[in-house]
């Protein structure tokens, strides 16, 4: 059975560092070990499998993730909040692109459900009070963000905006606010 604590806290913290350097879908126990330094099987004593240590790395970096979030959105509102909400995301996927493709690795529903990905969701709807939407509404809208967001910072980090102009700068900005201006008149349901 795999322990919890400091000893597994920093194995946890090194495949999300390795993640960043290799990419996550690349984490394994072995190439854990090796950069570790260790017998893979001394792995095991922290985590039961490639799986658990990949969900492990997804939990720490939607806590992570969230906390950056979180001190992002302290006192804003509107389309202020939405631009900080998405900067932070923004930010994290340049900076720990392994931990940010972890962020959406597909936990099953009770570690989702004791994950800090309920309070991504919180704050996105916290966001979305603002503009006056319904609850199936804000549903969408959460879709939406979390589309938008990912899809753009994946296509920013793979340099799929880095041979033209505008910059990519340039272009999320007035993403954002189209963002804004969609959410302020979002489309009454049919």
């Amino acid at each position: 059975m795999a322990k919890a604590g400091p000893a597994a806290e920093r194995v946890v913290r090194a495949g999300a560092e390795l993640a960043d350097e290799i990419g996550f879908d690349q984490v394994t126990p072995s190439e854990l070990a090796r950069q570790l330094g260790v017998r893979t099987a001394s792995l095991y004593s922290h985590v039961r499998n490639a799986h658990d240590l990949k969900t492990k790395i997804a939990l720490l970096a939607l806590e992570e993730l969230a906390d950056r979030a979180s001190a992002a959105l302290a006192g804003r509102a509107g389309k202020d909040a939405l631009s900080a909400f998405a900067d932070a995301y923004r930010d994290y996927a340049l900076q720990y692109p392994g931990r940010f493709a972890a962020a959406q690795f597909r936990l099953d529903a009770d570690a989702a459900a004791a994950s800090a990905g309920v309070r991504h969701s919180r704050m996105t709807r916290a966001i979305l009070r603002g503009y006056d939407l319904t609850e199936t509404q804000q549903t969408h809208a959460v879709r939406l963000l979390g589309s938008v967001f990912s899809g753009y910072v994946g296509l920013e980090a793979a340099g799929g905006f880095s041979h033209s102009s505008p910059s990519s700068q340039e272009s999320w900005t007035e993403i954002l606010g189209a963002l804004d201006a969609l959410l302020r008149n979002w489309p009454a349901s049919s």
